[in-house]
């Protein structure tokens, strides 16, 4: 019995010595927290999306007072939060809203299936066992990745089999461009006005490209010989739009045989959208 209550009695002088030790310690090497890290996370708006590239809100607003991070890389916050974290930490950084646009328009009505897939129901699982359940091996999968990591209920499937973005709710993340295995999303400012080519497919052989999408890009180049301004160029088969030279006078969009031509201010982010006439080619 007195072996147990010398063994209490260590103990407890043991743990009252360990106690006075940690305290002492934590008082001399106790490191202040800079004040600013709170105020800079207060300024953010708590949605810990990842889309700044830290685990969260916490992470970049600590990296943002210490100085290892840019004050305009809440993209959830979008240019009003730059311009507060930017105010805080007294420094002047540019920043632009930016959105989510699906270069494909390969809905389950125009581009060729190669049949049904029967897997796991990811486009990531889809693009590793088949290659690319359509057709188009650069074509949307159809199957809402990008939908799933949304957090800001900006992107929805539709009937057609393509996810929709919502542009009231996008907040430019880029989770749905770090998700996608097709690579079919981009950021773009969303004041940009200006036509877009929604198509990846390269395939440079027409025939191909229509035997697989009705409004896949054909590489005719006519966009580019009609331009007005000549602000359309091919690149690695694609035509890219040069958005200092383009005035959006529309004529790459009346004459693209395919209609993959769209203009961003109305028929990708335009309160109306344009339904796409097919047109055979």
């Amino acid at each position: 019995m007195s072996v147990i209550i010398i063994t209490v009695i260590f103990a407890a002088i043991l743990a009252f010595v360990l106690g006075i030790a940690l305290g002492f310690f934590q008082k001399k090497f106790h490191v202040e927290r800079d004040p600013k890290i709170d105020v800079v996370r207060a300024a953010l708006p708590g949605a810990n999306c990842g889309g700044c590239g830290f685990p969260g809100c916490d992470a970049y607003a600590e990296a943002v007072a210490m100085g290892r991070a840019p004050t305009n890389k809440c993209t959830a916050g979008g240019a009003a939060t730059t311009e507060a974290v930017s105010k805080i930490m007294g420094v002047n950084a540019a920043a632009e809203d930016l959105v989510a646009v699906l270069l494909c328009q390969g809905t389950k009505e125009v581009a060729l299936s190669k049949g049904e897939y029967v897997g796991i129901e990811t486009c990531r699982a889809a693009k590793l066992s088949t290659g690319s359940i359509k057709a188009c091996s650069w074509g949307c999968q159809g199957l809402g990745d990008c939908v799933r990591v949304c957090k800001f209920d900006a992107l929805s499937m539709g009937e057609d089999g393509l996810p929709h973005v919502n542009y009231d709710n996008c907040t430019g993340c880029g989770m749905c461009v770090e998700e996608c295995p097709q690579k079919l999303f981009v950021l773009v400012p969303k004041s940009r006005k200006g036509s877009v080519v929604l198509c990846s497919n390269r395939n440079v052989i027409k025939a191909n490209v229509i035997k697989t999408c009705k409004t896949g890009c054909i590489k005719c180049e006519i966009c580019v010989k009609q331009c007005p301004e000549k602000c359309i160029t091919m690149v690695n088969g694609i035509p890219v739009t040069d958005y200092d030279k383009c005035t959006s006078c529309g004529i790459c969009v009346q004459k693209c045989p395919t209609h993959a031509y769209k203009l961003l201010e109305v028929d990708v982010m335009g309160e109306k959208k344009k339904v796409p006439v097919l047109t055979e080619v």
